[in-house]
Formats: structure tokens, sequence, C-alpha cells
């Protein structure tokens, strides 16, 4: 790895320390693409272990873990479960910034990796409801429970790294960078089923097929944690964290200086986290469930959905350099609020309408989700931003997308899918609402 840090050779006079003149000492200059780099590489392994989990619980668990109930009960049992994550998420990164004050980032990070990959493993090898019964499904949930807490305490920090590096004209672009790991996690896990259910019978995929990602999943763990900690565990790199002050925090105490904006952030990024899994796991149920489509040849779809929002990502970038990341937010937040209103008739409207919608709400995820990490964190000092950014995420991904598939599911099967464009338009009304509130902070403060 690469660093544009000069360091004084030893011995040689210099100027005093930045300290001992009273100046604040300067970050590293490390450069914000060698950053990128981790961050891309971080979030692409976790988002396609999230998405393996996703897709399984709409296609795989609702058969292999609850074959005693009808198919729609099975897969709001497996729904369920999959929300597990997100609410042990925000205690993972509680419980893992504790650790690293005891024992370092490396280490931290380290533990939090080996706990998501032998989570991952355990799901690979768990015996099925008809060998266990219900010990298999406890078995599930208590790994998925350890994924969420190691996705919570896997945070290294790096994207705020980023956003602070990046020069201030440049932060929107910076900003949707570590983004690009959703869509490049979700083409991943999405292309390796679509093969699998084409290439395999359905007795053979229930059998064993479905393990095969889990497996790859795992892998890839082990080489993002060597190649995340080749950066996080260099002294370049912590120099620049230290510089810029993050480290954790205690909970209590970032709760009583900083509750408003870690409530404010998550609810700013509401629309965009609700219409994550309305258009990646919630229709893969809706369409196994309630279609005769063959359930391989919409993956493909959702797969080119993904391309266009990794796409939608890079726009994002540029249009919030130019009109600013918080006003990008609200305005899709506006066209998220249309959105939602044609949701149901597109989705109830056939392949093609199906298809309108998984194109146009990737994009509009694209656009969106592009710019929702960090864009009110900002407003963390220093010294709360390490922790502020974690929380933030976390409560984001709780309340906004947590229980989605599961909220999703149940009320269109029981009251239509206009309820679906309900549940959407209050992600949007969210985050507008949330801008709002902080808006009027600033100008008050």
């Amino acid at each position: 790895m690469s660093t544009s840090v000069v360091w004084p050779a030893e011995g040689l006079p210099g100027p005093a320390p930045a300290a001992a003149r009273g100046v604040e000492p300067q970050p590293a200059a490390v450069a914000p693409g060698e950053i990128a780099i981790g961050v891309v590489i971080g979030r692409g392994s976790e988002y396609f272990d999230f998405f393996v989990y996703g897709i399984a619980s709409a296609l795989v668990f609702p058969a292999v873990f609850f074959p005693f109930a009808p198919r729609l009960e099975g897969t709001l049992y497996a729904f369920a479960v999959f929300a597990l994550a997100f609410l042990a998420r925000p205690l993972g990164t509680v419980a893992f910034m504790a650790l690293q004050r005891r024992v370092g980032r490396a280490a931290k990070l380290s533990l939090a990796l080996l706990l998501l990959g032998a989570s991952t493993a355990g799901i690979a090898f768990l015996p099925t409801y008809n060998h266990m019964g219900g010990v298999a499904i406890a078995l599930l949930a208590l790994f998925r429970l350890g994924q969420g807490a190691a996705l919570g305490g896997a945070w290294d920090g790096l994207p705020s790294l980023l956003a602070l590096n990046a020069p201030p004209q440049r932060r929107g672009w910076y900003a949707m960078i570590g983004q690009l790991g959703a869509p490049l996690g979700f083409v991943l896990a999405a292309g390796l089923y679509a093969y699998l259910l084409a290439h395999l019978s359905e007795v053979d995929f229930l059998a064993w097929g479905w393990r095969y990602p889990f497996y790859v999943a795992f892998a890839i763990n082990v080489v993002a944690l060597f190649a995340r900690l080749r950066l996080v565990s260099t002294p370049e790199y912590q120099r620049l964290l230290d510089a810029h002050e993050l480290e954790p925090c205690p909970v209590g105490e970032i709760a009583r200086a900083q509750g408003r904006n870690v409530i404010i952030g998550a609810l700013a990024a509401l629309a965009s986290y609700a219409l994550f899994h309305l258009v990646t796991i919630f229709p893969l149920s809706w369409i196994s469930l309630f279609s005769e489509r063959s359930v391989s040849d919409f993956l493909w779809v959702q797969i080119g959905g993904a391309a266009l929002a990794a796409v939608a990502i890079v726009l994002s970038g540029l249009i919030a350099d130019r009109i600013g990341r918080r006003s990008t937010l609200g305005a899709l937040a506006v066209l998220i609020a249309l959105f939602s209103w044609a949701a149901p008739a597109l989705l109830g409207g056939g392949e093609r309408g199906q298809d309108i919608f998984i194109l146009l709400g990737f994009v509009l995820l694209g656009l969106s989700y592009g710019q929702a990490a960090g864009a009110v964190s900002a407003n963390f000092p220093r010294r709360f931003r390490y922790t502020g950014a974690a929380l933030t995420s976390d409560l984001a991904w709780l309340v906004g997308a947590g229980f989605a598939p599961l909220v999703a599911l149940g009320l269109s099967a029981h009251f239509g899918l206009a309820y679906v464009g309900l549940y959407l338009l209050s992600g949007a009304v969210s985050t507008l609402a949330a801008l709002s509130v902080n808006r009027a902070l600033e100008i008050r403060d």
C-alpha cells in the first residue's frame, strides 16, 4: 500500500512538534482513494453476506425451517428471524466499541469478522427442521443474532475517515463510494442464487444447493478480514484515525450530548432504507408466493436493477456536490413518495409492471442511498463522530429496513398491495420531517 506520508529522517533538525507549538496536529496525508478501497472491500463483503441470508429468507427458509406452516406464514416466520440481526446490530456496536477501548481497533475488527464468519458458516451447516425440529429454528435465530452483532462490531470508521479527508467540494462524490458495496453485494448474491435455481432441481436446491452461497460468504469474509486489517492496522491509518479523533466514546455520553443528532440522522435516511428491502427481498417473496413467474428469471431482472442502482449511486455523488447532500436526500424523498403511489399498481400489474417497479425502484434507491450515509451525521463533533455515525446507521437499518420485508408481506397478503405503498410513503414523510427539523435546529443554533 502506498501513501503520501513523508516523515523527517531521524536525528535531523526539523520544526518543533505541532503540540509544542500550540498548533493542532494535522492528520497524515493518506490519499482518499486508498481509504475508498478499504470502504468498498468492507461494505461489499458485508452486503454479500447480508443478501445471501435475505434471499434465503424469502426462497429457502420457509420450506427448510418452517415446513409445518403454510407457505405464507412460513415466510413471515422467516422474515421475523431475518429482523433479529437488526435488533442485535446496535447492541453489537456498543459491545464491540467497549471492547475496542480495551484491545484496540484491529483486535476488535478481527473478533467481529470472525463472529460474522462463524455465524454464516453455522447457518451453512445447520440441520433442517425435519432433522432437529425446534432446535434448528433456535439455532438459526442464534446465528442470525450473531450476524447482527458482528455487523455492528465490524464498524471500522473508514467511511467517516473518507468523508473527513475528501475535498470540501467533492464530499458528495466520496460519500457515495462506500454505498457501491450494496449493489455489488446484491449482484453477486442474486447471481449465485439465480444460477443455482436454473441448474438444480427444486429438490436438490432445497436439500443442499442453498447452502453453497453461505460457504462462499464465509470465504469472502475471510478474504475481507485480511484486506481490511491491512488498512486499519497500519501506522499511517492509525495516526490518521487518531488525528481525527475517530475513536469510540461511551454510549451514555453520546446519548446525553448528541442524542438529537443520532435520532435525526436515523430518520433522515428512512425513505432510502425503507425502499431498500422493498425492491430486493420483499418482491422475491411476493413473486414466489403469488405469481407463476420464474424466480430465477425475476432475479436477473433484479440484477439489472442493481446495475442501474450502481450507476445511480455514482450520479448521486455528482448531484450532491452540485446541490448539497441534504437537498439531494430531500428531493429523492419526494420522488420516493410519488413512487409509493404507483408501486402497488406496478407490482400487481403483471410481468411488465413488476419489471418497471424493480428497475425504477432500484434507480431511486441508488440516487437516495448514495447520499444516505453521513448527510446528517456530519453534524457530530469530531469526538462523537465515530460512535455517532455507527449508531445512526444502526438505528436507520432497524427502523427503516429491519422489519420492512415482514411488514410489507404481512400488509400486502392480508390487506392488499396499496398498504405497501403507504408503508413506503411513511418512510418518505419521515425523511422530509427529519430534514426539516434538522434545518430548523441549525438555524436556531
